[in-house]
């Protein structure tokens, strides 16, 4: 069985990328949900979903509190009740309940009430949350490297208020235009009438979708390709509609689950449903990774390791490349760059960055980028391979028992190696070209 699974991961991932059409084609793009449904099974992203959701529900009240502070600012106190009922839409007669409990909670909560401590509580509360989000997203995107703080201050703060103002700018043009003379006119022709009803029913999951680009183009701590968030938005978008239908089919049809839990029947699919919209929209950021990534299709979340010898290589080019640009003023290298540019997952290149880190050949800038961490005639190359052949890059070294012959062999062999480079430093290797 296990060698059957192997031949069908290879025929799919590996062998279809030299077939031709239409086979090829057809299972080039099988790739994708065949990758996302192996990554669900493993359980990885449902543990990430799991622990969203009972964030979310620890967090939605100040997150909405937030959020009322400033549409009430605005005198659109209202979009915040059309937001969260259509979010809790496909719980059926559930979500006007749910709806009008959050609003009263949301309402009861006043600054004045509050104090200072509380409200530091609240700001704190919603700042963790989107500092788990991105958490969830890095992870998936395989970023081992979060944002600074600095970042996480200003672009979570801007995040917070923007969002907000956003949302309500949209949809108080939205219902301006609802209401216009030319919606009035349209809505009187049978045919275009037909054509409205249908885009204000479809609007909603429209701006789920734009959401979900957004934050796919956003929270993960790199570069991402707006085609890669826009496909990752617009699948993600489609499937919450369309689950959406299916759950509130099922909670109409479901009165044994009623009768058998009675009040705690909504908690039970409240809950099922904030999994099951964290669930997809990190499904969502999956694809949009793959997507952006399909070199990652093969392995999905499994751990990636180079060996002793492309270890000791993809430090020298790090540091030459690094080196080169720094010398010739241009654009610093992030992680992201620097992997595409070897040909490597980011999530093998993590550790052999973290040694030179560590090791002070390197310093990250506030933007994620790295430039060398001391004068180029400074860092020795010999000393740049002994630091990626010893620091264990973040995990646990462990004490050899020494056997004399063995420990000699290699002194020899570490010696010859380290020979060759004494006295060259990473700005005589800079200064050659490719």
């Amino acid at each position: 069985m296990i060698k059957l699974l192997n031949w069908v991961q290879d025929g799919l991932f590996l062998r279809s990328r030299e077939m031709g059409p239409p086979w090829g084609a057809l299972l080039r793009f099988v790739r994708y949900p065949g990758a996302l449904l192996r990554d669900w099974l493993r359980g990885a992203i449902s543990v990430q979903a799991m622990s969203l959701a009972y964030t979310t529900l620890l967090s939605l009240v100040p997150l909405m509190v937030f959020s009322f502070s400033i549409l009430k600012g605005l005198g659109a106190r209202g979009d915040l009740r059309f937001i969260l009922h259509e979010f809790f839409r496909p719980l059926g007669d559930a979500s006007v309940q749910l709806t009008e409990t959050v609003m009263q909670f949301v309402t009861n909560m006043r600054g004045d009430l509050l104090g200072s401590i509380g409200l530091g509580f609240l700001v704190y509360t919603v700042v963790t949350t989107i500092q788990k989000v991105e958490a969830s997203f890095n992870f998936l995107w395989h970023v081992a490297r979060p944002r600074s703080f600095a970042r996480r201050f200003t672009e979570y703060l801007s995040v917070m208020i923007l969002g907000p103002i956003l949302l309500a700018v949209a949809l108080g043009m939205l219902g301006s235009a609802e209401h216009s003379p030319l919606a009035k006119w349209i809505a009187a022709v049978t045919p275009l009438a037909w054509i409205l009803d249908a885009a204000i029913r479809v609007l909603p999951y429209v701006i789920v979708t734009i959401v979900f680009t957004f934050m796919y183009a956003f929270i993960p701590n790199t570069k991402v390709q707006f085609k890669a968030a826009l496909i990752g938005g617009v699948t993600s978008g489609i499937i919450w509609a369309l689950m959406g239908q299916l759950f509130t089919t099922f909670i109409v049809y479901s009165s044994s689950l009623v009768a058998i839990y009675t009040g705690f029947a909504v908690v039970l699919i409240t809950l099922v449903w904030v999994y099951l919209s964290w669930l997809i929209l990190l499904i969502g950021a999956q694809l949009a990774f793959y997507v952006q990534f399909p070199q990652y299709l093969r392995h999905g979340q499994d751990t990636v390791e180079l060996t002793g010898r492309d270890r000791e290589q993809v430090g020298l080019s790090i540091m030459y490349l690094i080196g080169r640009d720094y010398a010739a003023g241009n654009v610093p290298w992030t992680a992201a760059r620097l992997a595409a540019e070897l040909d490597i997952p980011s999530i093998a290149l993590s550790p052999v960055l973290t040694s030179l880190e560590k090791g002070g050949f390197l310093i990250a800038t506030e933007r994620e980028a790295f430039v060398p961490g001391r004068n180029l005639d400074g860092i020795q190359l010999a000393d740049v391979l002994e630091n990626v052949r010893t620091c264990p890059g973040g995990r646990l070294a462990v004490e050899i028992r020494s056997v004399g012959p063995a420990v000699e062999a290699m002194a020899t062999v570490e010696s010859a190696m380290l020979e060759c480079l004494r006295g060259r430093s990473l700005q005589e290797l800079s200064a050659q070209v490719r």
